[in-house]
């Protein structure tokens, strides 16, 4: 038993403030923290999605109109390619779109409760400054 209570006192811990808790945690040093050494990406953000295209169906309201977007997508059951439409609300400042133009949607800021898209014109094919070959004059025979 002597033997046990001299081992005991030869393994006595010197005194520390850990040993019995009296140091309030506060007092501790804080981990250090590294700041994010990442450099930010220099590709540009994808923007998918942030453009759509339809028809105007409803141009009654002041500087709105509602967009119908058609796109085709796969039958949940019969897995055949069918026609999804869904309408949008879609900012129009000038009024200039009536019912039936064929506008392009640009996502934007939310502008109201229901209304995150700005409608924008699309050109027609004509409009490209390239004549179709069918509004060319026809060649003209050389004897």
């Amino acid at each position: 038993m002597a033997s046990l209570a001299s081992s005991l006192q030869s393994l006595k811990i010197s005194s520390s403030p850990f040993t019995h808790g009296s140091t309030p945690l506060s007092s501790l040093s804080k981990p250090i923290s590294f700041p994010n050494t990442r450099k930010p990406a220099l590709v540009p953000a994808i923007k998918a999605m942030k453009t759509l295209q339809g028809r105007v169906v409803c141009a009654t309201n002041d500087k709105t109109v509602a967009v119908e977007v058609t796109r085709l997508a796969p039958h949940p059951k019969y897995k055949r390619r069918v026609r999804m439409k869904k309408k949008y609300q879609a900012h129009d400042p000038d009024n200039v779109f009536k019912v039936g133009d064929v506008v392009r949607l640009e996502k934007s800021r939310p502008i109201s409760k229901t209304k995150s898209f700005v409608a924008l014109p699309v050109l027609k094919r004509n409009d490209l400054g390239i004549p179709m070959e069918s509004q060319q004059p026809p060649p003209v025979a050389v004897e």
